[in-house]
């Protein structure tokens, strides 16, 4: 049998997965056990990553307008009011 050892767990993580194994009539070990064995099992589990879904829109945005154009035309439709822009008027 693997040992896994995990360090640097949040505090309220690690206290949640506790809480969860007590309900769970679990150990936090078995617990852990039974969440990574449900998550790989799963058929979605590996369907998608976020960052390929990020990846493949990398090229992908069609605009006949150049970087400038599209940098004015932003800036022009921020809103005045804006704190978080505020320096850039």
């Amino acid at each position: 049998m693997a040992i896994l050892q995990v360090r640097n767990m949040d505090d309220r993580l690690y206290e949640g997965l506790k809480r969860r194994a007590t309900m769970d009539n679990r150990s936090v070990s078995q617990q852990v056990i039974e969440i990574v064995q449900r998550y790989l099992s799963s058929p979605v589990a590996f369907d998608t990553c976020p960052d390929d879904a990020v990846l493949s829109l990398a090229g992908s945005w069609q605009d006949k307008r150049s970087a400038e154009e599209i940098i004015t035309d932003t800036r022009k439709n921020r809103t005045k009011n804006s704190r978080r822009f505020k320096e850039a008027f």
